[in-house]
């Protein structure tokens, strides 16, 4: 029915939007509307408990919406597009292996300068991070 079909699909959208760094605080309070509406209009079981992940998470996560919307940063660590990977040059060693192995070739430098990611063009894969022998690269949340 269209209060399950179209509700749930405006939601995503809203959640989508929070996710990507580009949410406002009116957000939650739309999220929240939105899900009590679908939930007492839906005719069947799917529209009525669809929403319920939405708002549980509303009521006892708030606090992680308003650092998505309020900070631009995620506390999981787990939005990619609120995410950034940052290299310590004090830890590098100058292996090179975090540049070897990046899909995008974003990472520049060298064993003396140490290395660097230029955030502009990351896919954010985590590669780096992985092949990294010292622990020198780190995934931080919010602007680096």
């Amino acid at each position: 029915c269209v209060p399950c079909r179209v509700g749930l699909k405006q939601m995503l959208n809203i959640l989508e939007k929070i996710t990507n760094g580009e949410g406002e605080p009116e957000d939650l309070d739309r999220l929240e509307n939105l899900g009590k509406v679908i939930k007492s209009t839906s005719l069947c079981g799917l529209g009525q408990t669809a929403p319920n992940p939405v708002l549980s998470t509303l009521q006892y996560f708030r606090d992680e919406y308003e650092a998505h919307i309020n900070n631009k940063e995620c506390p999981a660590k787990v939005c990619k597009n609120l995410m950034y990977y940052y290299i310590d040059k004090d830890a590098c060693i100058g292996c090179s292996l975090c540049a070897k192995n990046c899909p995008v070739n974003v990472i520049f430098g060298s064993r003396e300068d140490k290395y660097e990611i230029t955030q502009e063009g990351c896919i954010k894969c985590g590669n780096c991070m992985t092949v990294c022998p010292v622990g020198a690269i780190s995934k931080i949340s919010g602007k680096p």
